[in-house]
């Protein structure tokens, strides 16, 4: 479990394709406090260390992994946002951004990035088929960043970013056209699965 408020950035030092899957090696600050098996939610995806060399950490990638998130796009020296899971501590205590599972629903395409004083205006097109589960001054998680979003149209999405966050996020580099992983809010998705069961027994 995950609150969608990204820790800091890593970089990507290596990725390397194996049977269909592939070894994904990142440089991370806090790679030295980990320990095998530990979860790390990079750029929103929960992934589990599999190899630990100082700040070096390598993750093992399924290929089911790689069709759903926009992980296979990664490069050298790119910025990954990192979350490391929360801890029986966090969970009883404050936290902001939202409950965040780290399983990637679906990829969506930066639309525009651009600054408005000292903030920036994101707008992300996402599937159809996600828009359901979003509302005005809902929660959604782009590439493991909580996001309120701020204006809803359609499957266009419109969020203000803040300093703070831009400058601690992989939003520092991106540009229209990347893709983003998107995970919407698990408590949607309870709702509409607890009404579509209620109208079965119902009808």
């Amino acid at each position: 479990m995950f609150t969608g408020l990204v820790e800091t950035t890593g970089t990507v030092e290596g990725f390397t394709p194996i049977n269909g899957g592939a070894r994904l090696t990142l440089v991370i600050p806090f790679g030295h406090e980990l320990s095998l098996g530990d979860s790390v939610a990079v750029n929103g995806c929960c992934l589990t260390v599999d190899a630990l060399d100082g700040e070096r950490v390598s993750f093992d990638l399924l290929s089911q992994t790689l069709r759903v998130t926009s992980l296979g796009n990664l490069q050298p020296e790119g910025l990954v946002n990192l979350e490391r899971a929360m801890s029986a501590m966090s969970a009883m205590d404050r936290f902001g951004g939202h409950f965040v599972m780290g399983h990637v629903d679906n990829t969506g395409t930066i639309t525009a990035l651009e600054p408005v004083g000292q903030d920036h205006r994101l707008e992300v097109r996402i599937p159809d088929e996600l828009a359901r589960y979003c509302i005005d001054k809902g929660s959604i998680t782009i590439d493991g960043i909580s996001l309120t979003i701020a204006n809803l149209n359609g499957s266009l999405l419109e969020f203000w970013i803040t300093p703070h966050t831009f400058g601690r996020t992989n939003l520092q580099r991106a540009v229209p056209g990347q893709p983003v992983n998107l995970e919407v809010d698990m408590l949607a998705k309870y709702v509409e699965k607890l009404f579509t069961a209620r109208e079965k027994a119902e009808g």
